[in-house]
C-alpha cells in the first residue's frame, strides 16, 4: 500500500460520511415541506431533484466510489472497510449531535468507543494484511 492509497481511503470515508449527512440535511428540509412523497412519486422525484443537499450527497457518494475503489487496489477489504465505516460512523455521530441535536446515551458512547478501539486494532496490523 502506498500513502496515496491510504489518503484515498481517508477521502472515501470523509465523502461517505458527508454524503449521508447531506442526504439527512436535505431530507429534513423536504420533511418540513410536507415529505418526499407528498403529492405522489413524480412530485417526490421533482422535490428530490431540486434539493441541493440531496444532489451534493449523490455527488459525494459517486466520488466516494472512485476513491474507495482506488484504495482497494492495494488494501485488503477486511482492513479498508472497517476503517472506512467506523471512522465514518464516528464522524456522523459527532456531526449529528452538533448539527441535528441527536444525542447518545453513555452506554451508546461506550459502544462507539469500543468499536473505535476494535477498528484501531485492525488498522494497527494492516501492514501484515496488504496484498
Amino acid at each position: 500500500m502506498t500513502a496515496a492509497h491510504g489518503i484515498a481511503l481517508v477521502c472515501a470515508l470523509i465523502l461517505n460520511a458527508s454524503a449521508n449527512l447531506l442526504i439527512k440535511f436535505g431530507m429534513n428540509k423536504i420533511d418540513q415541506a410536507g415529505g418526499l412523497l407528498a403529492g405522489g412519486a413524480v412530485a417526490g422525484l421533482v422535490r428530490a431533484a431540486g434539493s441541493p443537499q440531496l444532489i451534493a450527497g449523490g455527488f459525494c457518494f459517486a466520488a466516494n466510489l472512485v476513491f474507495y475503489a482506488y484504495a482497494l487496489q492495494k488494501m485488503k477489504i477486511s482492513v479498508a472497510y472497517p476503517i472506512m465505516v467506523t471512522a465514518g460512523f464516528a464522524i456522523i455521530v459527532i456531526v449529528a449531535g452538533w448539527q441535528l441535536g441527536e444525542r447518545l446515551t453513555v452506554v451508546q458512547w461506550t459502544g462507539v468507543a469500543l468499536i473505535l478501539v476494535g477498528v484501531s486494532l485492525v488498522a494497527s496490523h494492516a501492514g501484515a494484511q496488504l496484498k
